[in-house]
């Protein structure tokens, strides 16, 4: 029977309903090299300053600045070299007035030592005495000790998303393992009878099931755990059963297909006779991505995604990605300032419908002047290509009517 349950809610509206379920914040202690794209479940104080010891940055000398004050090409100062510093070294000398030591990249200043001239920047005249042409001021060239962290600061936040970068301060601290939320895990499901597994050639009016792909790698993306199902024919029993199985295994649940207003479109159906099932809107002002559903059973969140490839992956892209950080435990999942963008001139006039956002794929060329331009892909809605070729989407707020080439907008990149 067709559901006339077809209310659009803005994409703001979509982002608080799915603002609103808890994420998941069973905690694990993991190693570092199980941690990358995990969410910090507690703040990492340091217990040591970092660097421990005030060290160079570049090969050359360690001098007193003030010894340098005025040095130039025309005018050198010359220092005396009391050591030469291996970079294991911890020097036990200090430098008086008029004294440098010689220090590698790395190696740890002697006492006495504020900067670091570079050693291009000198000449050695003598076996124990350099010419210096350039001035310095205190800190230079140098890392300071505690000047990444010292003791006792937090040097990770609880609820970051661990990078590369971050899982290096924790190894340069000692910290070999790390308390961080589980990965959440959605289960993905395709429907329709038109689909057949991907190593399977489709006989006629047959296609692919390419969303299991696309939504399992989406996910993966987003430090997520893809638990793929399969394909589910149109059947209600059939999807009944394989959504009940869902929401009982995993923490949310992704179905694709079945989300438009029509005779054999059952997912409306099935998630409204779970023992807890409650629709929380079907359809949002996107394009594309107009029939999508926000749906529950008790605290599991269900999302409907369209069954169109490239409408499912958009909507993936601008509320799936959040959505699943925040379930992860990430902090200002929603945040669209943290969006990785860009500022573009549009190639050409490009017509939008005044109270939806328009997600249109572009791809970025520079001209020869330097200046960053948006070119429209042009591909019918069922295409790959418009994916597969983009990289980025111009989003068009929902109360424009559209934009005028020359201009310049905002580009979310791929």
């Amino acid at each position: 029977m067709k559901n006339d349950f077809f209310e659009v809610q803005s994409v703001d509206a979509c982002q608080h309903i799915l603002s609103s379920f808890a994420p998941v914040l069973e905690a694990e202690n993991v190693s570092l090299d199980q941690a990358l794209s995990l969410v910090t479940a507690q703040d990492v104080r340091a217990d040591e300053d970092l660097p421990a010891y005030s060290r160079s940055s570049m090969d050359g000398y360690a001098v007193r600045a003030r010894d340098c004050f005025g040095a130039g090409e025309s005018n050198p100062v010359y220092l005396s070299v009391k050591a030469r510093l291996a970079v294991d070294d911890y020097p036990q000398i200090s430098l008086g007035p008029g004294e440098c030591a010689e220090i590698l990249t790395g190696g740890s200043l002697p006492s006495g030592a504020d900067a670091v001239v570079m050693v291009e920047h000198t000449r050695q005249i003598a076996e124990d005495e350099i010419e210096v042409f350039r001035s310095l001021g205190p800190g230079d060239n140098i890392m300071l000790s505690g000047e990444d962290c010292r003791s006792g600061q937090i040097a990770l936040p609880a609820g970051k998303r661990l990078r590369p970068q971050d899982l290096g301060v924790l190894a340069a601290l000692g910290q070999s393992r790390i308390e961080v939320f589980r990965r959440p895990r959605v289960a993905i499901l395709s429907t329709g009878d038109e689909l057949v597994p991907v190593d399977e050639k489709p006989a006629p009016g047959k296609i692919r099931d390419v969303n299991s792909t696309t939504l399992a790698a989406w996910c993966a993306r987003a430090g997520a755990e893809p638990w793929l199902m399969g394909i589910v024919q149109d059947q209600q029993q059939d999807l009944q059963q394989a959504v009940a199985l869902a929401v009982n295994q995993a923490d949310c649940v992704l179905l694709s297909g079945g989300s438009s207003v029509g005779t054999r479109d059952l997912s409306i159906e099935v998630i409204s006779s779970l023992p807890q099932g409650r629709i929380l809107a079907h359809g949002v002002a996107l394009s594309p991505g107009k029939p999508t559903i926000l749906a529950a059973q008790g605290q599991i969140p269900i999302i409907g995604l369209p069954g169109q490839v490239t409408s499912a992956q958009v909507v993936m892209y601008v509320l799936g990605l959040p959505f699943l950080a925040h379930l992860g435990g990430e902090d200002q999942a929603f945040d669209r300032s943290r969006q990785a963008r860009v500022w573009a001139r549009v190639k050409r006039n490009i017509a939008s419908q005044q109270g939806r956002e328009d997600y249109i794929r572009v791809k970025l060329v520079q001209d020869a002047k330097g200046l960053l331009w948006a070119e429209p892909v042009l591909a019918k809605s069922g295409l790959l290509r418009s994916l597969l070729h983009a990289d980025g989407l111009l989003r068009i707020p929902a109360q424009a009517e559209g934009v005028s080439a020359g201009g310049t907008h905002e580009v979310w990149l791929l």
